[in-house]
């Protein structure tokens, strides 16, 4: 039997051309807002290397400490080898592993594309560029870091972890530790659990505990673990901005109670 085919020709549009009666621009224009605001923020607390230790909390962007002058420093103070004219913070040696992860994840590229780049600005509006090389030449072709992103965050979540669970104990007069309950202690909980909820439902996590394989048939046990992630998966916007904000949000509380700004309510 034979198919006839006509040829279709794809409409060019210029940039911010559509069709489309609703309001496309809403969701890029609060990704921008809202990871801008993320951005600006977090740079600023990064440089500051101050006001990131309160009691038992730790901000979990300096999470973990590996050179400060911070008690909870893992290699001791400074090097005074460290050139002067270089900016030194806890954070700077830190927060570039989840800031990659989150940069190269497959949810955040589709976002920071539209809200940024305009590639394109939504389905079916015109964008500002003709040709399309994909994510196989530079630099988008860094993209695939990702994977190694998410063992070293895989890490980092661990670490966090503990960090949640150090905040359940506060010394007393003389230096003992007891169990207690504060409200930083709930919000560096919660960030973990937000944490968790985004980093275990990563769709390089899926295909790893799926057993690497194409055909899921193949491997039963590994069907098991990849329909787990999956759960996780299907909500991973959701995730991503509910930790996005709770890691913020978790720096902020720290900063403002070592800041004086206000105390920590002790529930326990």
């Amino acid at each position: 039997m034979s198919v006839s085919t006509a040829p279709v020709r794809l409409t060019v549009r210029r940039f911010g051309e559509t069709t489309r009666q609703d309001a496309w621009w809403i969701q890029p224009l609060v990704v921008f807002l809202g990871l801008s605001t993320f951005l600006v923020y977090s740079t600023w607390a990064a440089f500051q290397n101050s006001h990131y230790t309160y009691g038992p909390y730790l901000s979990p962007f300096y999470s973990p400490v590996l050179l400060g002058d911070s008690p909870h420093a893992w290699f001791g103070p400074k090097p005074v080898s460290w050139p002067a004219w270089l900016p030194f913070s806890p954070a700077l040696l830190i927060l570039p592993i989840p800031g990659l992860f989150r940069l190269t994840c497959y949810y955040y590229r589709g976002a920071y594309y539209k809200a940024f780049w305009m590639d394109p600005p939504s389905c079916t509006v015109g964008e500002p560029r003709k040709s399309y090389w994909g994510e196989h030449s530079f630099p988008l072709v860094m993209q695939n870091a990702h994977r190694y992103m998410l063992f070293l965050s895989l890490a980092v979540l661990v670490i966090l972890w503990y960090d949640a669970l150090t905040a359940f104990w506060f010394a007393d007069a003389s230096g003992t530790g007891h169990f207690g309950i504060g409200v930083g202690s709930l919000v560096l909980t919660a960030n973990c659990v937000l944490l968790s909820s985004y980093l275990l439902g990563c769709h390089t996590l899926r295909h790893i505990a799926g057993g690497c394989v194409d055909q899921l048939s193949k491997a039963p046990m590994g069907l098991t673990c990849y329909s787990c992630v999956s759960g996780l998966n299907r909500r991973h916007m959701f995730w991503a901005w509910c930790s996005l904000v709770s890691v913020g949000f978790s720096d902020l509380y720290v900063r403002l109670c070592s800041m004086g700004v206000f105390s920590d309510v002790r529930i326990l």
